[in-house]
């Protein structure tokens, strides 16, 4: 088929390379030439595993192009929204006007196609509602063509894999049932290779679908925010949150996922998804449903500044003027996105603090730089550790997880280290020299 997506940021990327892959024929488009540029040429204007080697395949067959000119989805018979909703200023509600410039664009170059009404499929984050006005906007501006939601699920540094392989697909369809029948037609056409291989697909009407992955990331955070207050707990009891987590993840009702305690979840989506679904709820009037999210996002953030705290305690009470190593910037390990993230906040508040900071990170170290100039970034784990007076560990990179204690002792001024993630052996570390101290946990603990 013929397809346009439209926003070619991380969803627009992924899903356009992957669509290329599944043998459509795609044309991505976005208002930034630079990474129009990059994408054209096969480059990824972000870090993730994987997709390159995809692009350069799309790009290289002629079956996935990028560009600027909006009037190039013109032939397309399928066109995926794939803009960022941001949060707004000021309030905690989704920043739509992505999303409707989007459909303007679609209203304004999108041309009839010969084998049936266009098909018009949001793929972004959007608060629940959106969806049927988007088709009311088409339907007034007359243009022949179904809206379908279709929410994306993806996983910073699984995203290839989460596309062309999902867990499952959920089609948003209109109550109409030969629009309904349109829209799933052809959605089936584009998915044709992950439906054949048995993945489940779900049937819902508009609202369920954009419901869907606002519901599943404030379950997850939830589950993270638990583990994080049970680490407080653990802290201030003499208990192991690690071993906690594990002793609870064994039932099957709760499972061991998401119970990695540490210094809190940050990036693009979780933050800003759970706040726009609580301003949503008190649009409609159900404001009362959501409040427990108010308290999973404060205990997400409160996460950071016990970081900075505990930082201080080991430095003996002041930070000013103490050598503090940060191992990784990025808000998870395998993605150089830096978007509210606890790591990075947190290296800033020790520099607020009057830390001597000197941080790294293997693919996040650029656009710190360019966001906080403020902030000494070195290119590896041994710059940073080089007479450093206390480390800290904030993304579990594989590369940091498996450091030689012996190895950084003999770099550091003094062998004091914070583990923010709980991704290191304490007994190790310990044995090695270490003053250690995690997330709910300490040396020694464990039996």
């Amino acid at each position: 088929m013929r397809i346009s997506v439209i926003g070619c940021g991380y969803l627009g990327a992924v899903h356009a390379a992957c669509m290329a892959d599944f043998g459509h024929e795609v044309v991505g488009v976005d208002v930034d030439p630079e990474k129009v540029a990059k994408l054209a040429a096969g480059v990824p204007s972000f870090h993730e595993p994987g997709l390159e080697p995809l692009l350069r395949k799309g790009v290289d067959s002629g079956d996935l192009t990028f560009t600027t000119d909006k009037a190039a989805i013109a032939e397309a018979r399928v066109h995926f929204i794939a803009v960022g909703t941001p949060q707004r200023g000021g309030s905690y509600a989704a920043d739509l006007s992505y999303v409707w410039t989007a459909v303007d664009d679609i209203l304004t170059h999108a041309r009839p196609q010969s084998d049936g009404p266009l098909v018009i499929v949001g793929k972004s984050t959007v608060p629940v509602g959106t969806a049927q006005a988007i088709a009311d906007r088409v339907a007034e501006a007359g243009l022949d063509a179904v809206v379908v939601w279709n929410p994306e699920f993806l996983r910073e540094g699984f995203a290839v894999q989460d596309t062309l392989t999902p867990d499952r697909v959920v089609y948003g369809l209109p109550e109409d049932g030969v629009a309904s029948g349109v829209a799933r037609t052809a959605l089936d056409e584009v998915y044709a290779p992950i439906l054949e291989a048995g993945i489940p697909r779900l049937l819902v009407n508009y609202p369920t679908a954009e419901l869907v992955k606002v519901a599943a990331n404030s379950f997850l955070a939830t589950k993270i925010s638990f583990i994080n207050s049970m680490a407080e707990l653990c802290d201030a009891a003499g208990a192991d949150v690690s071993r906690l987590a594990e002793a609870i993840g064994h039932d099957d009702r709760i499972g061991p996922k998401f119970l990695q305690a540490g210094i809190g979840f940050g990036g693009g989506c979780l933050p800003k998804d759970i706040r726009a679904f609580m301003a949503r709820a008190g649009e409609l009037g159900v404001d009362q449903s959501l409040t427990f999210l108010r308290e999973v996002d404060s205990i997400n953030m409160r996460r950071r500044d016990h970081a900075v705290e505990l930082a201080s305690t080991m430095a003996g009470g002041r930070l000013v003027g103490v050598k503090v190593a940060v191992l990784g910037l990025t808000f998870k390990p395998d993605s150089d996105d830096v978007r509210d993230s606890p790591a990075l906040d947190i290296a800033g508040r020790l520099w607020g603090r009057g830390a001597n900071v000197v941080a790294t990170d293997p693919a996040g170290a650029h656009a710190v730089r360019a966001l906080r100039p403020d902030l000494q970034i070195v290119d590896s784990a041994d710059e940073a550790l080089d007479g450093a007076e206390l480390v800290m560990l904030l993304t579990a990179w594989k590369e940091y997880v498996a450091i030689d204690p012996s190895h950084a002792k003999s770099l550091v001024a003094m062998p004091r280290v914070i583990d923010g993630r709980n991704v290191l052996d304490p007994q190790r570390w310990t044995d090695a020299g270490w003053d250690y101290r995690g997330m709910g946990r300490r040396a020694g603990q464990s039996v």
